[in-house]
Parts: C-alpha cells; structure tokens; sequence
C-alpha cells in the first residue's frame, strides 16, 4: 500500500487575488512614475505566468509601499518643486513681449509665421512660413495651428488643431512666445 507523500506534490498555483495584489503594486508604481511603461507592460506579462509567490515578490520588491515619512518627505519635495515650476512660469510670463489682439476684421484671420506675407510675420527658424492664424469668431479668439513644423502652444499646452485665447494666455509659435494682449 502506498500513501500520498511517496507521490511529488507539486507547489500550489497562484491564486488569481495574488496576481491582482501584485498587479495593483505595479499600476500603483506606473501612476507613482516609478515604472515605465514598458517595464510595466513587461512585468504585467511576468506575473501572470509566475509559477510561485517568490517570483511575485522578485517583480515587485522594488516597488514595495513606502513608509509614511518617506510619502511625508516625497511629497513636500514634490509640492515645493510644483512651487517653482510654477512660481519660474509667473516671472517669465510677465516678461513675455505683448502681443496686442487686432480689432475684428471680419472673416480675414490674422496668419502668423516667416512669410513676408503673412499680417504677423515671425522671424525665427522655428517658425514655420504659413504657421498658424488668429481669428475673431462671436466675440472669442480662436488660434489655430496651420500644420506647422514646431507647434503653436497655449498657456503651454500644445495646440491640436485650433483652441479659444483670451486676453493674458501665453502663446507659442516655435520657440518664440508672447502674452496676449487688448489692442
């Protein structure tokens, strides 16, 4: 008569709350930018064929939950740092050259870029010729980018076709950048 333990028992499989456990860890690392999305995407592929805990340890002991005064300290130098982003951004906005809004003319956009052409013309080698227009549409401005090489931006933001300006907002075509301005 034999008994069970002459037979090799083999480990427990993974249990699918212990895959998710470790897949959290790893969402909470990408959210946090400790991963990047590739060794995130890499990972997630590794915890779902790992054979055993020891391997779900070995993929996220890196990113195991900090201690509340690492999260304390982390944090305040996180704020202090958005601090001078922020407080760098203010002091270079207010010395930004003007760019006074025309008076509505109508259906004629103002076009801005290197072409002599054009009623505002920029030139820098990261404008383009034909680089975005300005148009006065029910009483809004409306910027729209013109399919230019460097970008037009907006308060920083890139813009993706056209976005509404208003007198104040930071605007960027290529590396030059101007505060609207009331003409």
């Amino acid at each position: 008569m034999t008994s069970s333990l002459e037979f090799p028992i083999s480990p427990a499989r993974l249990s699918d709350a212990e895959r998710d456990k470790a897949l959290k860890v790893l969402r909470e690392g990408v959210a946090a930018g400790r991963l990047s999305h590739e060794t995130f995407l890499r990972r997630m592929e590794l915890v779902l064929t790992a054979r055993g805990p020891a391997e779900l340890t070995a993929l996220t002991a890196d990113l195991t939950a900090q201690s509340r005064p690492a999260r304390l300290v982390f944090g305040a130098v996180e704020a202090v740092s958005g601090f001078f982003v922020r407080l760098r951004g203010a002091w270079q906005a207010e010395r930004l050259p003007k760019l006074l809004l025309p008076h509505p003319a109508g259906d004629h956009p103002l076009r801005i870029g290197r072409d002599p052409a054009n009623g505002l013309r920029l030139n820098h080698e990261t404008v383009s010729r034909v680089h975005a227009e300005l148009r006065s549409y029910g009483g809004a401005w409306i910027l729209r980018d013109l399919g230019s090489t460097n970008g037009t931006t907006v308060n920083g933001r890139r813009v993706i076709g056209s976005a509404v300006v208003r007198e104040g907002d930071r605007i960027g075509f290529g590396q030059m950048s101007f505060r609207l301005a009331e003409g």
